[in-house]
Formats: structure tokens, C-alpha cells, sequence
């Protein structure tokens, strides 16, 4: 029997603004990427959900993964996320949660997601968060929210996805998360008034030391490495940190518009500030592909203009709402 939670087509799905064709990046993260879908199917606005991409740091050899904040997601929307202890068969647990019309979200192998068709749906195993909101498994159906969007699988890929064949004494089960909904979402101006005071919040943890300074020095003592290494370890690194960095401040460049468009003041120059970090972010992603490529080197500074506009626009931002 087909349990299904949203009443979807991934024909006929349309995706958050955040996904449209006009972005500078097209996919943020796995994680963060499904919660903008799954809040937006379920009637939510995910933009208000944003403060937390301001406060992202440099850590040491990666950019600050970032994800939503559970407490947000229950304060803004009344999700109320836990995590799904695996005691039984993963598809069991998977069927059940999904019948009590609970979302799912899962990390599982895109070598059996047919939404990555061209770079890992059976070419790599690649580790992956979905979103399950529809399930079948007696006609072997699952609908899911991946990265930009939504999608339906069946067949073989559904049997290999949740290893229906295979007995393996040492695999461990795959971190999942269920989400309970209570009717406590805010709307309108409510749910403006709780995203400001989650912004107030969440720039108190702005980093004490400019990031970017500590990304330009590692990344000048990793290019001699990076030369040697092969092209699929350059995209590991540029995704850790040039495509976080870039991603995730144009998030914060939607958010602040967001802001602005409800009738926030004074924040023009910030949203271009960050608009321009995550332009340059994916113009220093393309040059870092050349120097490394032709062994020569970088010119970094687009990194220290970063810098230097990113503690002017949270200076200003912690002169507004702090």
C-alpha cells in the first residue's frame, strides 16, 4: 500500500526560488538543499530560516558545513526533528514513519538515486541526504526530495537503495532523521518578528577573527599539494570550501533581501557585500581550477577583498540588530 505524506508529481513540482535558474549556485549542500525543499512543499518559507548561514566560519581545512538548525525549524515552523534509532530493517522503519505522515530524511548511496543521472546515479558511491515523504514497497516506489528537487524511483534501484538483497553482518545503519509536525508554524509578520530575533541571536556567534584570512593562508600552503593530487580531489576541496563559502552567502544575500522586502531598513550595501563575496567565491573557484591545472599560481587577492567586505557587512549587521 502507497503512504503518502505530500501529494506531489516530480513532473509537475515546482522548486523554491532558491533553486531557480538565476542563481550563482545552483546546489548549496545535500542537507541544506532538502530541508529548502521539504519546507517548501510543506507550505513553509524557508528564507526565514536563514540567520544561520551569517555566522559560518574557516575551520581549519574545510568551510563550516552548514545546516539548519533544529530549534529554528521547531521555533519558526513546529518541526520537531529527532533522530530515528535503527534497531529493525531500515525499510521498515523507513514505511512506518512515512505511514505515522512523518518526512524521513535519510543519508543514502546516489549511486541509486536516478536524480544524479551524469555524475554519481551508478558511477560513484557517493553519500547523500533525501527526504522521504512517499513510499510503496510492495511496487518498490519511493518519492523523495533531493537536492534541487523532487523525485520518484522504483525497481532495482529502490531494492539496491535499501539493500533488499543483501546481508552484510558489519554494515552499519545510516544516520536518519523523522519529523514530527505540530500546528505552531508563524506566519506573515509573526514569522518575520521570530526570524529577526533567530538573526539577533544567531550574530552573537559571528566569528571572532575575519575567516577568510585564515582560509587565504591555508589555501596558499595547499596549492603545492593540490598540484599533485587528481582532479576528483581539487572538486572535494573546492566543495569543502570555495563552493560552501559561495553558496552559503548567497543564502545570506537572499535572506537579507528577504528582510528588506518585509520592511527591514539600512541593508542595500550588505546584500550587494554579500552578493559580491559569493560571485567572487565562484569566479576564485574557476581560477584555483587553472593554477592548479597549469602549475601556476594564484592570485589571492579576491580572497582579501572578500575578507575585507565580509567584517564590513557584519560589522553593520551587528550595529543593526545587536
Amino acid at each position: 500500500m502507497k503512504k503518502s505524506i505530500l501529494q506531489l508529481d516530480p513532473q509537475t513540482y515546482q522548486r523554491h526560488l532558491i533553486h531557480g535558474p538565476d542563481r550563482i549556485w545552483a546546489e548549496t549542500n545535500c542537507y541544506s538543499d532538502v530541508w529548502i525543499e521539504l519546507l517548501h512543499a510543506m507550505g513553509h518559507e524557508p528564507i526565514a530560516s536563514l540567520p544561520f548561514t551569517l555566522v559560518i566560519d574557516f575551520e581549519g581545512d574545510q568551510w563550516t558545513f552548514f545546516k539548519f538548525p533544529l530549534i529554528d525549524l521547531y521555533e519558526l515552523y513546529g518541526l520537531d526533528v529527532q533522530e530515528l534509532t535503527i534497531w529493525n530493517r531500515l525499510i521498515d522503519h523507513v514505511d512506518e514513519q512515512v505511514g505515522f505522515g512523518r518526512p524521513v530524511l535519510v543519508e543514502m548511496d546516489s549511486y541509486y538515486l536516478p536524480d544524479t543521472h551524469g555524475t554519481a546515479y551508478h558511477m560513484a558511491h557517493v553519500k547523500s541526504t533525501i527526504a522521504v515523504v512517499e513510499i510503496d514497497v510492495e511496487n518498490k516506489h519511493l518519492g523523495y526530495f533531493h537536492n534541487q528537487g523532487y523525485y520518484n524511483l522504483s525497481g532495482d534501484d529502490f531494492i539496491n537503495l535499501f539493500r533488499l538483497n543483501q546481508n552484510d553482518p558489519v554494515y552499519l545503519p545510516p544516520y536518519v532523521e523523522f519529523v514530527k509536525m505540530w500546528d505552531r508554524a508563524k506566519k506573515n509578520q509573526e514569522l518575520v518578528n521570530a526570524s529577526i530575533q533567530i538573526l539577533k541571536k544567531q550574530l552573537t556567534f559571528i566569528p571572532n577573527k575575519n575567516p577568510f584570512d585564515a582560509f587565504a593562508t591555508r589555501l596558499a600552503k595547499d596549492i603545492n599539494w593540490l598540484n599533485q593530487e587528481s582532479i576528483d580531489m581539487f572538486h572535494q576541496y573546492s566543495f569543502v570550501t570555495l563552493r560552501q563559502l559561495g553558496a552559503c552567502y548567497e543564502l545570506s544575500k537572499t535572506y537579507l533581501s528577504w528582510l528588506k522586502e518585509n520592511g527591514e531598513k539600512k541593508l542595500d550595501d550588505v546584500i550587494e557585500i554579500f552578493n559580491n563575496i559569493s560571485t567572487s567565491a565562484k569566479t576564485t573557484q574557476f581560477q584555483l581550477a587553472r593554477a592548479v591545472s597549469k602549475k601556476k599560481p594564484l592570485d589571492f587577492s579576491p580572497i582579501e577583498k572578500m575578507g575585507q567586505d565580509w567584517q564590513t557587512a557584519t560589522n553593520t549587521l551587528q550595529k543593526l540588530y545587536l
